[in-house]
């Protein structure tokens, strides 16, 4: 390993997740549902991000003539800006997780519990196989990993299905888990992993998780426009469920910041 590698790997110790939602889970109406974000690798990928975002914003604020209080989500802007914001974030490492609905087994549907668990679990996925080919392509050591914060737009999730998110992630990150049926245990991701906070934040006041939204709704405008596929595009990692399946992985940023 060069030492321009061995002084990025150092750099990697927090992970910083943002993401947020995009679409309705309910396959009698819709198709699809996914959440998609982007993830820093260190705090200062994360200030610089932030930095930089809001000065994206300003500029399109002044430029288009948003009024002052509005907040500049997918939802309250024209598809040009969205697309302008979008791709403000090209040199970020982003994420999205794709759900086809009508193809899950229905009975996912019959309560909120069943389907806060099974999107708790599609988001835990999504993160869980990004990182894993990470570790496997020694883009990020498993072993230098000592925090992971977790940013997620609020919506309207219950308190105990906020509780609950943070406990499958400390499992599957941390604690690592154990199939009862396969009698197997299963090692965490981080082995020497200090500790998970998932914050559930109003996306007015989280930058970054506006961010997100941008990256969600346009990954949504893309599943839509291609008919269930999101195209293999730089610094993305795409996961799809059901199928479990990987067709983008993001490796490109990785690249990039080595020969910076």
């Amino acid at each position: 390993m060069g030492a321009t590698e061995v002084a990025f790997f150092m750099k990697i110790n927090n992970l910083f997740i943002y993401s947020d939602e995009s679409g309705v889970f309910d396959y009698k109406h819709n198709k699809y549902f996914l959440f998609g974000g982007l993830i820093c690798f260190n705090s200062n990928e994360k200030e610089r991000t932030a930095r930089k975002y809001a000065h994206v914003e300003k500029v399109m604020r002044e430029t288009n003539k948003y009024e002052p209080g509005l907040e500049l989500k997918a939802s309250n802007i024209s598809n040009a800006d969205k697309g302008k914001f979008y791709r403000s974030l090209n040199s970020n490492y982003k994420f999205c997780v794709l759900i086809k609905e009508r193809n899950l087994n229905k009975q996912i549907f019959h309560n909120k519990k069943h389907k806060q668990r099974y999107l708790d679990y599609a988001y835990k996925m999504v993160l869980k196989k990004c990182f894993e080919q990470l570790i496997e392509e020694k883009h990020i050591k498993k072993t230098k990993i000592k925090n992971v914060y977790v940013y997620v737009d609020e919506h309207s999730t219950a308190t105990d299905g906020k509780y609950e998110l943070r406990e499958s992630l400390l499992n599957e990150f941390k604690n690592g888990t154990f199939n009862v049926e396969w009698n197997k245990f299963f090692d965490p991701i981080f082995p020497l992993l200090q500790n998970v906070e998932v914050h559930f934040c109003d996306s007015g006041s989280t930058r970054l998780v506006r961010a997100a939204d941008i990256i969600a709704n346009h990954c949504f405008y893309l599943v839509n426009k291609n008919g269930g596929t999101i195209e293999p595009t730089s610094n993305m990692f795409v996961y799809y469920l059901p199928g479990n399946f990987v067709t983008a992985n993001g490796f490109e940023y990785f690249n990039e910041q080595l020969i910076q």
